[in-house]
């Protein structure tokens, strides 16, 4: 029992299918594996003699000729002939590549030109001086904390009360 599938879709299902296993399996191709080859033959057979290669409305849409597990199949097995591997890769990168982070902030010590040289010659810059022995006071006690303060009542002796 056929359906009504488009012929320009399984004409497209049947020349992806066709071409990745030619691909695979040419002279530099990494060749298909057993399954593999199982899987695009039947495919292919099922597509030829019923317009579609599966019956199960759950696996895809019925106006396709291969359920959507099929087509993710067939990508893995392009991908393969293709060289670039059949498995999925993760975006995310290692660990040891993002050891190299540099923050996309200014240092704002960039910014200050440092001169080597100083402007001033040595005998012109800060000197020490010596106060007369009267302006030297005995060094100050560290500061002590305060009594707390405390509200003293005076009578207004004018006011009677």
């Amino acid at each position: 029992m056929a359906r009504d599938i488009d012929e320009k879709k399984k004409r497209k299902a049947l020349r992806k299918l066709r071409k990745a296993a030619k691909r695979a399996e040419a002279e530099g191709g990494p060749g298909l594996s057993d399954w593999e080859r199982e899987f695009v033959d039947e495919v292919e057979e099922r597509v030829e003699k019923y317009g579609s290669a599966f019956a199960d409305p759950d696996k895809g849409p019925l106006s396709e000729p291969l359920s959507q597990r099929q087509m993710q199949k067939l990508k893995e097995i392009d991908k393969k002939s293709r060289g670039q591997g059949g498995l999925k890769r993760s975006s995310f990168k290692n660990k040891k590549q993002s050891q190299s982070f540099t923050p996309r902030s200014r240092d704002i010590n960039d910014d200050i030109e440092v001169d080597e040289t100083p402007s001033l010659p040595a005998e012109r810059g800060p000197r020490l001086v010596d106060l007369p022995s009267s302006s030297k006071s005995e060094p100050a006690a560290p500061n002590k904390p305060k009594a707390r303060p405390h509200l003293r009542l005076v009578k207004n002796e004018e006011e009677p009360s």
